[in-house]
């Protein structure tokens, strides 16, 4: 007599809270990046992916961020931007929102406007925010904290997640006054400026850092060479772990 093979199913319930995806149990989780220059210089989304592949969730990471982008830009549709359609359509897991470099600056209160009218229309179609705290210019350090301070209260007042990015770069040139993350424009990110960004994201939104430098796959170049500075951003992200 022929047995039949038995086939079973399982269901993983997943439940998602504030702080993070850290408890998900899915093996992936799909991110779109909505912001600018800062999240594209040097394929940082793509580092975030490939970081990923170490990790007991897989990111699959997509992003609609044009040069200079503002979030008003993004709402609005303007220069032919598509974000919110991609939002409703994408099924998104997590959207991460970063604003123009200077707008927590110079514009807090518009900045405010549209990280809350983004927020909302994120949640409604089931996903989970995340700002994305950037880094003061090379020249001005000190305004680091005013950075920080405006994004620190997007997010708590929009009950969103918070990546920290700007202090994790604050904290690292503190232990290497000579480590450089900028491009010679003083604003943007190099490759290893990219990669402690990215490593950031990894510890924040899945609550790991892999300690494994063996990128499998992974496209030529992507990532810097020099492993020691590949783990020194590590021990840093770690320090951003939301807990």
């Amino acid at each position: 007599m022929n047995k039949k093979p038995f086939f079973s199913v399982v269901l993983i319930l997943l439940f998602v809270g504030f702080k993070s995806y850290t408890q998900a149990k899915k093996d992936t989780l799909k991110v779109l990046f909505v912001g600018n220059s800062y999240t594209y210089y040097e394929q940082m989304p793509k580092m975030v992916a490939q970081i990923s592949e170490n990790t007991k969730t897989k990111l699959i990471t997509q992003m609609i961020a044009p040069g200079g982008a503002r979030l008003r830009e993004h709402w609005l549709g303007l220069r032919g931007m598509r974000t919110k359609e991609l939002i409703k359509k994408g099924n998104y897991d997590i959207v991460v929102l970063q604003g123009q470099s200077m707008a927590a600056l110079r514009r807090p209160d518009t900045l405010r406007k549209y990280a809350k009218l983004l927020s909302d229309f994120v949640k409604k179609h089931d996903a989970q925010p995340y700002f994305y705290g950037t880094w003061a210019r090379e020249r001005t350090p000190e305004l680091q904290e005013s950075i920080t301070k405006v994004y620190t209260e997007i997010a708590s007042t929009n009950k969103a997640g918070l990546v920290p990015v700007g202090e994790a770069w604050k904290y690292a040139r503190k232990l290497r006054s000579n480590i450089k993350f900028y491009t010679q424009d003083g604003s943007h990110p190099n490759k290893l400026g990219a990669y402690l960004t990215a490593a950031v994201f990894i510890a924040t939104i899945l609550n790991e850092v892999p300690q494994n430098l063996n990128y499998k796959g992974a496209p030529k170049n992507l990532f810097p060479a020099n492993k020691k500075d590949l783990l020194f951003c590590k021990k840093i992200a770690l320090r951003f772990i939301m807990r």
